[in-house]
């Protein structure tokens, strides 16, 4: 056995070392692209958090300085009863959209109890 010559050139054996390395390589890569995926997508989900928390408090600010504001200018025109619900309406909407839970669209309940068996 050590008296015997292997059949295979030192280039043939260069060149399976290599193959073999590149592979481990691409399975390095792959790992290390899976995993910065998941913090990419990781951050995406915060920064989504973060924005509806920020808007919502946009929204709550905006609707505190609104109920704040002090009386009217002497000259300004007064704004009638109908305006002023008609804004506190817009205002309820915009934070029920601000805090409504987000998710799949509620389905009618005759559809449900059709579905179920």
């Amino acid at each position: 056995m050590f008296g015997k010559r292997s059949h295979v050139s030192p280039l043939e054996l260069r060149k399976r070392l290599l193959i073999a390395e590149s592979e481990l390589n691409r399975a390095q890569l792959s790992e290390e692209w899976q995993e910065m995926t998941r913090g990419v997508r990781d951050l995406a989900c915060r920064a989504k958090i973060i924005a509806a928390w920020a808007s919502s408090a946009a929204l709550l600010a905006a609707g505190v300085r609104a109920l704040r504001r002090g009386p009217p200018a002497p000259g300004a025109a007064k704004s009638s009863w109908f305006q002023k619900v008609l804004k506190g309406a817009r205002l309820a909407w915009a934070i029920w959209l601000a805090f409504r839970p987000r998710g799949e669209p509620a389905e009618p309940k005759q559809r449900r109890s059709e579905e179920k068996p």
